[in-house]
């Protein structure tokens, strides 16, 4: 019965490259990083080459395993979006039936108890907390609810920084919890220029999200606001030990995405808002790049 439940049906993905996509991997591996990054930057017990890969593994797995439950939860507003409606659970070219929370629930009990298992306890709680804040806080609880469901959502970057932290010491040292807290605020503004680009997508879905509640012209302006808090908060790591070049870094990327998301906020428009999405993902890149070199270096 399951092999007929969860067979693909013949509509346009195979079967396996289908699958591959629930698992949302350039989100993943991105994730992934800032758990490495946040390993990096954390003076402590020095893991072994194993135990670095039980960390990349752990935490891309639970992202994967939250990434697909995302997919089966939200299938349906799937199907209005552009952006979305591609995606398998939504076109049936996998079937939409509950046996496929076995396997994404499995996927995260492995994740976890490998980082319990090798890492420490304080690791694999923030490796399950990211994928719970995403799968279940942000997907099930918030997202249409409110306008500021990606606040809250944007936890689960930070707790993989903590999972990387926590691997090297239980008790994450303040630069850890500082960069923690720039994946906590790059979230918003990164997430929110998106939403400007595909506001009437969101309308047509019914998803609360920030431009659809206030419109563009002031959640270009909240996002600007957002993001100059962000460019600051990713300073004060310079002041508990980061050097110069996480500093060199921190104000190149931020610096961009600053005068991106000011643009946005002068003129609203599509073309803008992506701009300042993908400056987003340029800020992030220096970032983490810098925090890992500063690291190393030093």
């Amino acid at each position: 019965m399951a092999t007929t439940v969860l067979a693909c049906k013949p509509r346009g993905l195979p079967l396996a490259r289908a699958v591959l996509s629930l698992f949302k991997l350039r989100i993943g591996v991105l994730i992934m990083v800032t758990a490495l990054v946040g390993l990096a930057v954390t003076p402590g017990a020095r893991l072994g080459l194993a135990q670095v890969l039980v960390l990349a593994l752990s935490v891309l797995v639970a992202s994967g395993s939250a990434g697909a439950f995302n997919h089966y939860a939200e299938h349906e507003s799937d199907r209005l979006m552009a952006r979305t409606r591609g995606r398998p659970f939504a076109t049936g070219a996998l079937p939409h039936h509950p046996l496929w929370l076995v396997p994404m629930a499995l996927l995260l009990l492995a994740a976890v108890g490998a980082a319990w298992a090798l890492l420490n306890g304080p690791a694999a709680l923030y490796v399950f907390l990211g994928a719970f804040f995403y799968g279940v806080v942000y997907t099930l609880w918030l997202k249409r609810r409110t306008p500021w469901n990606i606040v809250i959502g944007g936890l689960a970057g930070s707790f993989a920084v903590l999972a990387g932290a926590a691997a090297a010491d239980p008790v994450p040292g303040p630069q850890a919890w500082l960069l923690a807290l720039v994946l906590f605020l790059w979230t918003p503004p990164h997430f929110w220029s998106l939403a400007i680009a595909n506001r009437s997508e969101y309308l047509a879905a019914g998803i609360p999200m920030l431009p659809v509640v206030v419109g563009d012209v002031r959640a270009a302006r909240i996002v600007f606001a957002s993001t100059v808090a962000l460019v600051l908060a990713s300073l004060l790591p310079l002041a508990v030990g980061a050097g110069w070049i996480y500093g060199v870094g921190a104000l190149g990327g931020g610096g961009w995405f600053v005068k991106q998301t000011w643009r946005l906020a002068r003129r609203p428009s599509r073309l803008n808002a992506m701009g300042a999405f993908f400056a987003s993902l340029i800020q992030l890149s220096a970032l983490l790049a810098a925090a890992t070199a500063d690291a190393f270096l030093r």
